[in-house]
């Protein structure tokens, strides 16, 4: 599930490129639709293979506040969601959708270095994930430890990272994909919260905004994702929101210009780096409605 925060981090802990969330859409154009025809009134079944293919372009849990912090964006608690709240997630369906979340708030506070914090969210998930019975898989003691005496960093988020990718592993392994792909529409969610809150107030043309627009390619993922299970009716009703959520980036515009790709020695590493560059048209009116949408379906899901 979270693969792409390896690059994240092992290249470095702020985002090497702008665009590295999109490097396998540089030839998709934004046209692109899934008919709803193809669905009919029965799921579409979609192989593991295709599924993970789909999760590996929807960011991370931390690559959304890598940018925010790259851009000087200032920290603010008020973004995250209220722990003390998981105890009323009395199904699978709600603590996987908000162990998504919460993830996103980890891995948030992780960058910024608010490691202090980082230990209310950390017991949240692990009640979760041993609800969900993954929890041995979450290294809660190691990650406590890093925490506590303000360790480092890396050591955090790569410990962090693994737990989630061990995680994701054995849910697949076990034919419990639905709550993987739960995980996965939680933290995305999380992370364009996080966006869309600043870019209330960020000015126009600020990197933020352009990668609350390109979200638009990523949506008829996890739309594709989501549309797999639609015949529950949590699935389902999910499906709406997501689809409303879509409809408000009907107008929204990308292109791309392809660049030559470059191989850069990158804390002795050899990485290749691509240069491709997109353009985002999205109005100050477009952008207000998303942020609306985004920040009422985030609500709903933090309050099932």
């Amino acid at each position: 599930m979270f693969r792409k925060l390896f690059y994240l981090i092992f290249v470095s802990l702020i985002i090497v490129s702008c665009n590295s969330s999109n490097k396998n859409e540089e030839n998709i154009s934004e046209d692109i639709e899934i008919p709803d025809s193809i669905f009919d009134d029965k799921p579409l079944i979609i192989s593991e293979e295709a599924m993970s293919d789909i999760i590996e372009n929807i960011s991370s849990p931390v690559e959304m506040a890598a940018l925010l912090k790259e851009t000087g964006v200032p920290f603010s608690k008020k973004y995250l969601c209220d722990v003390k709240r998981i105890d009323k997630l009395n199904t699978n369906f709600k603590r996987a959708l908000n162990l998504g979340i919460l993830s996103s708030d980890m891995g948030y506070l992780n960058m910024y270095d608010k490691t202090g914090s980082v230990m209310s969210s950390m017991s949240a998930i692990k009640s979760l994930t041993d609800d969900l019975r993954i929890g041995q898989f979450f290294d809660f003691e190691t990650i406590k430890r890093l925490a506590i005496n303000h360790e480092n960093l890396d050591s955090l988020m790569y410990i962090s990272v693994s737990s989630f990718n061990n995680m994701d592993s054995y849910l697949r392994e076990t034919n419990r994909s639905d709550v993987s792909s739960l995980i996965v529409v939680g933290t995305w969610v999380e992370g364009m919260y996080f966006a869309t809150q600043v870019a209330k107030t960020a000015p126009e043309g600020h990197k933020i905004i352009e990668r609350i627009g390109e979200q638009k390619l990523i949506l008829n993922d996890i739309l594709l994702i989501l549309k797999n299970y639609q015949n529950d009716k949590h699935f389902y009703d999910l499906v709406q929101d997501f689809e409303s959520i879509k409809e408000k980036y009907n107008d929204v515009k990308i292109t791309y210009t392809v660049g030559d790709p470059e191989s850069r020695e990158i804390n002795g590493m050899l990485i290749i780096v691509t240069n491709d560059e997109s353009h985002v048209e999205i109005s100050k009116e477009q952008l207000t409605e998303i942020v609306k949408i985004i920040e009422k379906v985030r609500n709903k899901l933090i309050n099932l």
